[in-house]
């Protein structure tokens, strides 16, 4: 049996689309964590997504907490999650435990560019070559 095929991606199946997205390897699933861009980073950066990472600032558009920015404290390959701080659930004995959210459900509103790949990633997208 296969572990990951690039073919379960053209099938129609659900079945089969959840388990490309499952098994893929983290080259791939890294691709699934890019999230849209504020309108004013879209027109500075002339992108319209990038790739989540930690540290960036980002606000929740759908789901319990629509509305609610903060800066992204960890992200979760494994379960496809983004943990932003400030989304915590309240336990019934008191204790607070860290909600994740989808890469899909949230908007980054300020990057983080301290990271040098990231920055020739955008400095390519827009056309400037790097020193």
């Amino acid at each position: 049996m296969k572990s990951w095929s690039i073919a379960w991606k053209a099938s129609t199946k659900p079945r089969k689309q959840r388990k490309y997205r499952y098994l893929a390897p983290t080259h791939i699933k890294k691709r699934f964590f890019s999230a849209h861009l504020s309108k004013e980073l879209r027109e500075k950066h002339n992108k319209r997504n990038m790739v989540v990472k930690t540290g960036d600032k980002v606000k929740v558009m759908r789901g319990q907490f629509k509305g609610h920015t903060g800066k992204v404290d960890k992200v979760d390959m494994k379960r496809m999650k983004v943990f932003v701080s400030g989304i915590e659930l309240q336990k019934k004995d008191g204790s607070k435990l860290n909600l994740g959210v989808a890469p899909s459900n949230i908007m980054i509103t300020e990057l983080k560019i301290d990271d040098k790949k990231r920055s020739n990633i955008l400095e390519r997208k827009n056309g400037k070559k790097s020193p």
